[in-house]
């Protein structure tokens, strides 16, 4: 692997004039790319789950968005069809707070140049969305440096989720933390929740530090709590999908449960974001919306289903982390601490 272009498998990028998009939902079995011409693609892979975690969710948004002006003959209906692409994205998941950060820069984007030649504007659109994709690669880059120095020799670290390069555009946020002390010879080991029902633990975390030869143990998601108790876990770092103005933070379903067991141990809890994943519209975590997706993800585990014909099942993809049992939040210009509201003020 080259660590300076971050992984080998892009997670998204732009080939001619249609979007591709690696299917993470045959990972680790199969490298499959989707290739959408048509935005209503691109929200069907976010929608799917075929592209997951926050920044690349906005990245995969501000594509989607260029990729319908692309496919426009004339400027007629130009700022309806324009509209009717945002919103075509922005229904496809309500909670990664990236995506309508990204759909907000490309607006300011049409609206500046509304007024240019077709071709100019189209140019502009997809040269912007290039740009959120190379930006976030350098963000995280800064992320993990900001964060390596947590990492100390002879650490157990424990993740929830996928927080690394397929995630974002082609590094990490909690494991770009990880990349980060890796690539500066610390030794340590990584445990991954498994994080049913997705299993993007299990799945997706452990093929990326498998591939950067990064010690790693996949666990059930209960097994998390009895580590702790052992005293076999020496520090917890998680990516987010919005961040309130007072911290609190929804991450992947399970994200709360860890972060209450790590108060009760006195473990270190973080979380790595970007300044893109904070939304200072919303005060708390109360405002946050939750995705709630189909039960049927959770009875079926691929085709095979698991639990009784007639039993229902409940799927939060989401839960909310008060901000009293966050650590610290690892952002691009450095971590922040209590008070979280006052400097999340100041930085953001």
């Amino acid at each position: 692997m080259h660590r300076e272009e971050g992984m080998k498998v892009k997670p998204i990028f732009w080939q001619d004039d249609a979007v591709m998009i690696l299917d993470q939902r045959l990972l680790p079995w199969q490298i499959k790319y989707l290739k959408c011409t048509k935005v209503q693609q691109v929200a069907k892979s976010i929608k799917n789950m075929a592209i997951r975690g926050a920044p690349a969710i906005g990245i995969a948004a501000a594509m989607g968005v260029a990729l319908g002006v692309q496919g426009l003959k004339s400027k007629r209906g130009l700022e309806k069809k324009f509209d009717r692409f945002c919103e075509i994205i922005a229904q496809s998941r309500p909670t990664a707070r990236n995506l309508f950060w990204a759909l907000e820069r490309m607006k300011r984007v049409f609206e500046a140049n509304k007024e240019k030649s077709l071709e100019e504007l189209k140019e502009m659109l997809k040269k912007e969305a290039q740009t959120i994709l190379e930006e976030d690669i350098a963000i995280n880059k800064r992320i993990g440096q900001q964060g390596k120095h947590l990492i100390k020799p002879g650490m157990t670290v424990l993740t929830h989720c996928n927080a690394g390069a397929l995630a974002t555009g082609g590094y990490g946020t909690a494991l770009g933390i990880i990349r980060a002390a890796w690539e500066a010879d610390i030794k340590f080991q990584v445990i991954a929740d498994e994080t049913r029902p997705y299993l993007q633990g299990a799945r997706l975390t452990a093929w990326e530090l498998k591939q950067e030869g990064i010690p790693v143990t996949v666990i059930s998601d209960n097994t998390a709590g009895y580590l702790m108790a052992q005293g076999k876990i020496d520090l917890i770092i998680v990516g987010a999908d919005r961040i309130a103005a007072n911290g609190d933070t929804a991450n992947k379903i399970g994200t709360y449960s860890l972060a209450v067991l790590a108060a009760k141990h006195n473990i270190p809890f973080y979380v790595a974001a970007p300044f893109s994943t904070f939304d200072l519209n919303i005060p708390d975590g109360k405002a946050i919306p939750i995705e709630e997706r189909s039960g049927e993800e959770v009875i079926y585990i691929g085709r095979k289903r698991v639990c009784p014909e007639g039993v229902n099942a409940l799927y939060y993809a989401f839960d909310v982390t008060p901000v009293e049992l966050i650590t610290g939040i690892v952002t691009e210009e450095g971590i922040l601490r209590p008070p979280f509201k006052k400097e999340i003020r100041n930085f953001v």
